[in-house]
């Protein structure tokens, strides 16, 4: 089932020989750019152009009402909620510790720089709502806003045709159990660019203001979105389609094995899933597991598609050593290590979105209930990018003070550097606090 790239006995950069999917954002940022400058010229008539021809629904209104995210609420599955409040619980525990303190460093006596940590005002949460629903997404976005100190949260999910038109039911109890009563039910491109640029709605209370910064996951178009309006607001990242790379020798069962690479498999047809290993023997068992587990599952079709697919295969390597290069070239979204020492392994890994280590660290315990965000990063981007936490919400402000003594020792260093860089009016706005 799984396609074979053999790196045994290379010494090529594996970068461009891994298994990846094929996608060109910037052919989908023109295809959606009309839909994004429409919403930003025309408000809410275009969102609802735009939801009428993507979601099939014909929509009245963006806000979803306090009444409707209580009704939510009240009627989710008692199991759900119990493992809802877990996540969120334990979510909290790990994004607390995240939080950085304000720190001042005295550079000269009478001079310190005080670096200070200061929350977003404004924060855009997009939880989708295409194959599948998300309300782990809604915890793994807002409890790092909330954790930051973020006083407005807005939360944005694609209507549901079969909701009445609001977003999916668990979406909304999610957000209650999270304290967030501002909901709007658009998504797609046109959510992210309401999300930026602001949009009229209903009436004065239907309006939705511009944020700050857009976080969450999202199809390509929404991905595209998040491109056209970098600047315009910050962005976490443009996340693609989920990846897992699994690292493992012939320790690994390869019943786990299996089940992971599916577990991934099972999001969308493009999910990568990647097994690197030096084991053959490990891979024709796998193969033999993926056999029997693949039609077992309720997704199969897609699963099939997305593991056969030019993403996802098996990367034969010469030993550990090499396929611990492999998986660092490749930066996967999710990468677990399943082998002889695997902490030891995963100490050593520099470019992961998340690292599950040992046989009992699945990547599915990470979507839901580690404690750790799900929000990664896809498509190598973990070489340069981290997932969503605390940081992606506080801005560093440095405050300077320096009194006149501290000023008068530094004044001939500033001088020599304006001079030396042509620009001698820096150096006077120091030297003249010392001449009359």
């Amino acid at each position: 089932m799984l396609n074979r790239t053999d790196l045994r006995g290379s010494r090529r950069d594996p970068r461009g020989l891994m298994p990846r999917a094929q996608l060109d954002v910037s052919v989908a940022v023109e295809q959606i750019r009309p839909v994004v400058e429409a919403v930003h010229e025309h408000g809410f008539s275009a969102i609802q152009d735009a939801t009428r021809r993507f979601d099939g629904v014909e929509l009245s209104r963006l806000r979803v009402s306090a009444d409707a995210i209580a009704a939510a609420a009240d009627a989710l599955d008692p199991d759900v909620r119990a493992a809802l409040l877990e996540v969120i619980a334990r979510a909290r525990k790990v994004h607390a510790d995240q939080r950085r303190t304000d720190v001042t460093t005295q550079v000269v006596p009478g001079g310190t720089v005080t670096e200070r940590w200061v929350p977003v005002g404004r924060v855009g949460l997009y939880v989708p709502g295409g194959l599948a629903v998300y309300p782990s997404t809604v915890v793994m976005n807002v409890v790092p806003a909330q954790a930051a100190g973020v006083e407005s949260l807005v939360v944005a999910s694609p209507p549901q045709a079969d909701n009445d038109g609001l977003p999916d039911a668990r979406v909304l109890a999610a957000c209650a159990l999270l304290g967030v009563d501002e909901v709007y039910a658009v998504g797609g491109a046109q959510a992210v660019a309401m999300l930026g640029y602001g949009s009229d709605g209903a009436d004065a209370a239907d309006r939705c203001e511009p944020v700050d910064v857009i976080t969450g996951p999202g199809n390509i178009w929404v991905t595209a979105a998040k491109r056209l309006l970098r600047g315009v607001v910050g962005i976490d990242a443009e996340a693609g389609p989920t990846e897992i790379a699994v690292l493992a020798d012939d320790t690994a069962d390869p019943r786990h094995v299996a089940a992971d690479l599916i577990s991934q498999a099972e999001h969308d047809p493009l999910a990568a899933s990647v097994l690197v290993t030096p084991s053959e023997t490990l891979v024709a068992a796998v193969e033999e597991e993926l056999a029997r587990q693949v039609p077992a599952t309720k997704h199969e079709a897609r699963v099939r598609e997305a593991l056969t697919g030019v993403q996802s295969g098996v990367v034969l390597v010469d030993d550990l050593e090499q396929g611990l290069r492999v998986v660092d070239a490749y930066a996967a979204e999710h990468l677990e290590i399943q082998t002889r020492g695997a902490r030891e392994l995963a100490l050593r890994v520099r470019n992961a979105g998340a690292i599950f280590v040992g046989p009992w660290a699945p990547v599915s315990l990470g979507d839901y209930a580690a404690g750790s965000n799900h929000v990664l990063p896809t498509g190598g981007c973990a070489r340069h990018s981290s997932g969503l936490s605390v940081q992606s919400f506080l801005r560093g402000i440095h405050v300077v003070e320096y009194d006149e003594a501290a000023l008068r020792d530094a004044a001939p260093h500033v001088v020599a550097l304006a001079n030396a860089e042509d620009l001698p009016a820096h150096g006077q706005a120091v030297t003249a606090r010392f001449t009359p």
